[in-house]
């Protein structure tokens, strides 16, 4: 079973801004009722550009309800350009996390916005031509995911799963996404090195976002001491520094998901 945060539980039971704005300055959708998860989202705008109201229409499970519940939030009081800036990460955030089968609803939600802006502004929505789509199911395609891949640091087929639904019903996109995964990932690593600092920072991001909000909830935890080349140096505390199976959590855990997000000759080492 998921692993909901309280927040996302509040905002399931109790949505706020349910409905429609009849004179509504914008109206952005996203997602479609083949895919199981639909937003419509409503925005009223002053003449000074303050969005004063928002509201929200959703069919789909409690995370695109909760997401969709708190974006209105987010966005209420904002300045439609200051909205514009809103990204997935931070509905994620505000919601105090998703599981990563629901991230998703998130990504949905950001669709629903920048539909919503670009209405207001009478901008055109690029649509993906015929050659650009990848997933027929979602109808999802090569554009939109490369933006998703690269704004969202995605790294795996599970990731863009997780994060999109492409590749999660008949599977025939998979082997398009991968390919679109590995052209990424290979240009990215022919980008200049890192300095030591910035693989320092690099690493301490996904120690805080993937690897010590697990440990925490078993009462354990993760600090990292030092990096030398391709070697990681932690500390484990907690209950953790006295499991048994510590080496298991390190090698398995700690060092496959910064091989994952990071560089895959990383190797961990524990002080």
């Amino acid at each position: 079973m998921w692993d909901y945060s309280e927040k996302v539980i509040e905002h399931y039971k109790n949505p706020k801004n349910v409905g429609s704005i009849e004179d509504a300055d914008a109206i952005g959708e996203a997602g479609s009722l083949s895919c199981g998860d639909m937003l419509k989202l409503y925005l009223k705008v002053n003449d000074k550009g303050i969005i004063t109201d928002a509201k929200f229409q959703t069919f789909g499970c409690g995370s695109a309800v909760a997401s969709s519940s708190i974006l209105t939030e987010m966005v209420i009081g904002k300045h439609i350009d200051e909205a514009r800036k809103i990204t997935n990460k931070q509905i994620v955030d505000a919601l105090g996390g998703l599981p990563p089968e629901k991230m998703h609803c998130s990504v949905m939600g950001h669709e629903a916005l920048e539909a919503a802006i670009a209405d207001y502004y009478k901008e055109e929505i690029p649509l993906h031509k015929d050659e650009d789509l990848v997933c027929n199911c979602f109808n999802i395609s090569k554009t939109f995911l490369e933006n998703e891949i690269r704004s969202n640091n995605l790294k795996t087929l599970e990731d863009v799963i997780n994060y999109t639904k492409a590749g999660g019903a008949c599977g025939r996109c998979q082997g398009k996404i991968k390919d679109i995964l590995n052209s990424i990932n290979s240009s990215e690593k022919k980008e200049q090195k890192l300095t030591k600092t910035q693989m320092i920072i690099k690493i301490n991001n996904i120690i805080e976002q993937y690897i010590a909000p697990e440990l925490r909830k078993d009462g354990g935890d993760v600090e990292l001491i030092d990096v030398q080349d391709n070697k990681v140096m932690v500390k484990l505390s907690g209950r953790c520094q006295a499991c048994n199976r510590s080496q298991l959590t390190l090698t398995h855990f700690v060092e496959a998901t910064l091989k994952q997000h990071i560089d895959e000759n990383i190797e961990i080492v524990q002080v």
